[in-house]
Formats: C-alpha cells, structure tokens, sequence
C-alpha cells in the first residue's frame, strides 16, 4: 500500500438555507484518505456523513475549501469534466441499489462502460468479468425483480467497479439487508479491496460494522475525526 494520499481534503465546508436559515453541515474537514486503505465513518443521522460523501465524490461542490482526488484538485473542473472524472475513478454503492429494473443484471453493470462509449463487446466482457468476481455469473440476464435484496446489491457494486475506479464511496450500503447479506457484501468488499487494491470509504450508523474497516472516523460537529480520539474525548 503507498503512503501518498488518494485524497485529500482540506478545510472543506457545505452549508445549505432552508427556509432562510443557514445550515452548516461539513465545517472545515480536514483528512487525508492513502491508496488501498479501508474506511468507515460513523456519527448519528444527520451529522454530514452522506453530504461528505457526495462532496468527495463530485455529485455535489463545496461551498469551500479543498478536495483533491489523484493530486487533481476538483474545485478547478468544469461540470463535464467532473463527470468523466467521476465515471473513470469514483465508484458509488448507495443503500437503495437504484438499478433500472427494464434491464437485466447484464446491462445494469455494462451501463457506466456504454455511457463511456466503450465498444459493445467490451461493454458486455467488462460486465460479465465483473458479475463473474462478485458471484454472479448466474443471473446475467436477470432483472432486479427476479434478485434478492443481497443480490440486487451485489449487482450494483458490479456497477460501481467495471469502471475499474480508484475509490469506492458505499453510503449505507448493508442498511436494507438481513444480517446474513449484509455479511456477504462486507466480505466482498474486503474482497475487492485486496484483489482490485480499492480504496473504500463506507457511511454506516452500526458501529459492529464500522469496527470491521482498519481505520475508523467519526463525524462531530460537522468534522470528521478519528473514532479513537472521540471515544477519548468523551472518556
């Protein structure tokens, strides 16, 4: 694993008006993320977890500072260019799988390497190489009606890596499952995280989860600090 950050983010802010009202949500975030590494955050509803997730990965700007992914500060990227960055080295897992449910597991999973304009052949052996690692293999043309919970979800982290992307972000992404897949889908992300040397990042509220990944952050206070340095806080 290298030592250099694959992200870097610093005194990064977000704030929203509702109602007329200022909301501070992110304030001032700083945090260095290294290449391969594993990552949870934890911290009540509410605390910025999500809306750090999104800033990270380009679906939404900051209302200040930095962020840096591969040394490329984002701020600096036009919207276009942003979404090309996004398509090449972000990869998404949310807790509702959002598959188009006309298409089958097949073309769920190609869809990031066609909007890519990648040739069709290459389209469907990424899509299948992939389905094939997260044990799919046998539901290629299933549409997500005809999958479990634990397997629609196994389809949309298919999704989230034929790009081959660099970063993993997962916002709650065992928050709809039983606790039998909700195990089948960390191990597959330790899984891809040692084949692939993903780097994955994940939101969760359940701590036993959250103490699975190597390195654990906490959101206070619109800060993300380590979970260690919390708990000794409050002791």
């Amino acid at each position: 694993m290298t030592t250099e950050p694959l992200v870097q983010v610093r005194d990064l802010a977000k704030h929203f008006v509702l109602e007329g009202q200022r909301i501070d949500v992110l304030r001032g975030v700083d945090v260095d993320i290294v290449a391969g590494e594993r990552v949870s955050i934890i911290g009540p509803s509410g605390s910025g977890k999500s809306t750090f997730l999104h800033v990270v990965g380009t679906l939404d700007r900051p209302s200040s500072g930095s962020v840096q992914i591969q040394g490329r500060e984002l701020s600096k990227m036009s919207s276009r260019a942003l979404a090309s960055f996004r398509n090449e080295t972000i990869g998404f897992v949310f807790q509702f799988h959002h598959l188009l449910p006309e298409f089958s597991a097949l073309e769920n999973v190609g869809m990031p390497a066609k909007i890519r304009r990648v040739s069709p052949a290459e389209v469907d052996s990424r899509a299948l190489a992939m389905l094939d690692r997260v044990g799919l293999r046998h539901r290629l043309h299933h549409r997500p009606g005809e999958l479990s919970g634990g397997e629609q979800q196994r389809v949309s982290i298919a999704r989230a890596l034929v790009m081959e992307p660099a970063l993993l972000l997962a916002d709650e992404p065992t928050g709809n499952l039983d606790e039998r897949s909700a195990e089948g889908i960390h191990e597959l992300l330790d899984q891809m995280n040692k084949e692939l040397g993903l780097t994955v990042v994940l939101v969760t509220h359940r701590s036993e989860l959250a103490q699975r990944m190597p390195r654990q952050l906490r959101m206070e206070a619109g800060r993300l600090v380590e979970a260690k340095e919390a708990e000794a806080s409050l002791s």
